[in-house]
């Protein structure tokens, strides 16, 4: 009764949600959609909990928790399944869910939450598998080139680790989102901030409308303790580091539905397959967006007096300018493919900056004999070049802003843009 009681005080103790609720998420996603909580006439779907996690496991409870005791007038959400995505320390740390903890009366965290979830009529049959299994908690993989072997991450702290968290994730969440009978919540509240940053990004660009993004947010004095797990949990009071006591009946539980803009259909429809990788992924995308706001653009070049407009803005260009943005123009008309690097491109560049003296010759004032262009070109030089052309667009305004990010960049040395768009003069 005791345990009863402390559990419906913490219950009544429940900050509304924030952000998108269940409910206005399925709005948003139409009429035919099943509310969060409850089951289709046609059929049950799956609701899988996939959370990044690190060195504190009471975020998975705390989630759950938070999840069970929804604002006024939604349902609780019991997920069917729950996935942490950690490192090899935080599988360690995880471990703690399932073992005895004197501050539960020798319960283990995660029995006592199911237990207690039970014990206030909530539907856990069937629902909450989790346990120590790889498919349960997953650890985070990359490649060791050294080896050529797949090894576990310990930690995320180089670039190379980030890229395989990123990848990871996206594999995660796919497979996830690629089953119609399931919805997810990725929970973003635990781990490096690298992960649920990253995580968030996978859902933006794989989730479907009717997934969700959370974050739960703990009351300062419970936040981190090492032996709260959830409000209302068995065992009585805790203490504070200085002494004090800590009612976890007292404690407020607030879970934030993170909004997302879910780029799924777009991909699948501008792309027409599945990118591989995140870095593929990102890229493909910031290509597509770059191409639609490109149509807006009329960008005339006026060759003789190395002058660019942009729908109507004007600006002068320095000859090392007009020789770089004209030969990549030159080379988005003939339908060239980008060069992988710079230094992949400075042959033919330099053959053009030839030729374009050549047509020169005896036109002293003409901007194809500067000094600039008197001798051939290195990778600076045309890195020099593009990052000048991008500052005098950028001053521009918008447009020019349009244009600045169509340029040659690290992994794509072309013009991203539609070659109808841009028209020659003189």
């Amino acid at each position: 009764m005791k345990a009863k009681a402390a559990q419906s005080k913490a219950r009544n103790r429940a900050i509304p949600a924030i952000g998108r609720s269940p409910s206005a998420i399925l709005e948003r996603a139409g009429p035919d959609v099943t509310r969060w909580g409850q089951t289709s006439d046609l059929e049950a779907q799956e609701v899988v909990l996939l959370a990044v996690t690190g060195m504190s496991p009471a975020i998975l409870t705390e989630t759950i928790w938070a999840l069970a005791h929804p604002g006024e007038g939604e349902p609780p959400i019991i997920p069917h399944r729950v996935i942490a995505v950690t490192t090899t320390e935080g599988r360690q740390k995880m471990e703690t869910l399932f073992e005895p903890c004197p501050a539960l009366d020798g319960q283990t965290p995660w029995g006592a939450l199911r237990s207690a979830l039970e014990q206030e009529g909530l539907p856990i049959e069937g629902r909450l598998r989790f346990g120590r299994t790889s498919d349960d908690v997953r650890v985070i993989t990359r490649m060791d080139l050294a080896t050529h072997q797949s090894v576990e991450l310990a930690d995320i702290r180089s670039e190379t680790d980030n890229e395989a968290v990123a990848d990871y994730l996206l594999d995660q969440v796919r497979s996830v989102v690629e089953n119609p009978d399931t919805r997810l919540i990725a929970s973003i509240a635990g781990g490096r901030k690298t992960m649920s940053a990253l995580l968030y990004a996978c859902m933006t660009l794989v989730g479907r409308e009717t997934d969700a993004v959370t974050h739960v947010l703990v009351s300062d004095l419970f936040e981190g303790h090492p032996d709260f797990w959830f409000p209302g949990q068995p065992g009585g009071r805790l203490q504070t580091a200085d002494g004090q006591p800590l009612d976890p009946a007292t404690a407020t539980v607030q879970l934030a539905w993170v909004p997302f803009v879910s780029l799924r259909q777009f991909l699948l429809r501008e792309l027409g397959r599945k990118p591989g990788t995140f870095t593929r992924l990102i890229e493909r995308c910031r290509s597509q967006l770059r191409q639609h706001a490109a149509h807006n653009l009329k960008v005339t070049l006026d060759v003789s007096r190395a002058r660019l407009e942009i729908n109507g803005a004007v600006c002068d260009l320095a000859p090392a300018e007009m020789l770089a943005f004209l030969f990549f123009v030159t080379r988005l008309k003939q339908n060239e493919p980008p060069f992988p690097t710079y230094k992949d491109a400075l042959d033919q560049l330099n053959e053009f900056r030839e030729e374009q003296r050549q047509t020169s010759v005896g036109q002293m004032d003409s901007w194809r004999l500067a000094s600039s262009l008197s001798r051939p070109w290195d990778e600076h030089d045309l890195a020099r070049a593009l990052a000048n052309l991008r500052d005098r667009l950028r001053k521009l305004g918008a447009e020019g802003a349009i244009l600045s990010a169509c340029l040659p960049e690290r992994g794509r040395c072309g013009l991203d843009m539609p070659s109808g768009v841009i028209y020659l003069r003189g």
